[in-house]
């Protein structure tokens, strides 16, 4: 597969503080990568430098052999850049169907395709923002992403506080995405099992530095990779300060 996005020694933070240090990574076109990490270690980081929101200190970013290291976040959304931000960051004061079509640009993903994707968002469609469950308001964020036809979708924590009926469609819309439309995408989530049931290959970070990098169905199969980087055990994630049992 042909390389499309391609990061090389970055180091990027907020303010004086260096949180990455020389990472470097590829994403393939119709890839899907797992970034995985504990909290704290940089995995946001990673992904708002790509959109442009940190301070650069160093390194390249390229996309599809074009550097958009110095692009501002519009720019690179311009060129192809595409986010689901953790906040969501819906527009609540407008309409489902009107947080779409406000932002849609030509391109194989329309607001129809998404209301096919999404069937929840078809029946709310005249429901403001603010109207809507957190997971419909995910959904919404994700098909907003979507209709902007980006070549690289960045989520990150799609699956955060969703409850488990949710987290499963939600799930089964990105297979969706990445599998049947190919999507390439990077995808920050704290429940490495279920992430990498997703996509194709996996990066941990610990302290801004990348520390493992497997295929997806390799760590998953991989216990002590993941109960050392991710303190994950075939019970769960394990709870630091507490003695295992």
């Amino acid at each position: 597969m042909r390389e499309l996005l391609s990061i090389e020694q970055l180091s990027a933070g907020y303010g004086e503080a260096v949180v990455l240090s020389n990472v470097s990574l590829t994403l393939a076109e119709g890839e899907a990568l797992a970034l995985l990490g504990r909290n704290g270690m940089g995995k946001t980081t990673l992904v708002n430098t790509v959109i442009g929101v940190t301070r650069y200190f160093g390194g390249r970013i390229a996309l599809d052999g074009a550097d958009i290291t110095k692009l501002r976040p519009d720019q690179r959304a311009h060129v192809g850049i595409g986010w689901v931000p953790q906040e969501r960051n819906i527009f609540k004061s407008l309409t489902v169907q009107e947080n779409l079509t406000a932002v849609a640009r030509p391109g194989p993903w329309s607001v129809d395709k998404v209301y096919a994707l999404f069937p929840r968002l078809r029946e709310r469609r005249q429901n403001l923002g603010n109207q809507l469950s957190g997971g419909e308001q995910q959904m919404l964020a994700v098909g907003r992403a979507l209709v902007l036809n980006p070549r690289v979708m960045l989520l990150d924590e799609p699956l955060e506080g969703l409850a488990p009926i949710i987290v499963e469609e939600l799930l089964a819309a990105l297979r969706r995405v990445i599998r049947d439309g190919g999507m390439s995408a990077i995808l920050v989530e704290q429940n490495a099992k279920k992430i990498l049931g997703v996509t194709d290959n996996a990066i941990i970070v610990e302290r801004g530095c990348v520390v493992h990098s497997a295929a997806s169905a390799a760590l998953a199969a991989d216990r002590a990779a993941l109960e050392t980087h991710l303190g994950v055990t075939d019970s769960g994630p394990r709870r630091i300060g507490r003695p295992r049992q």
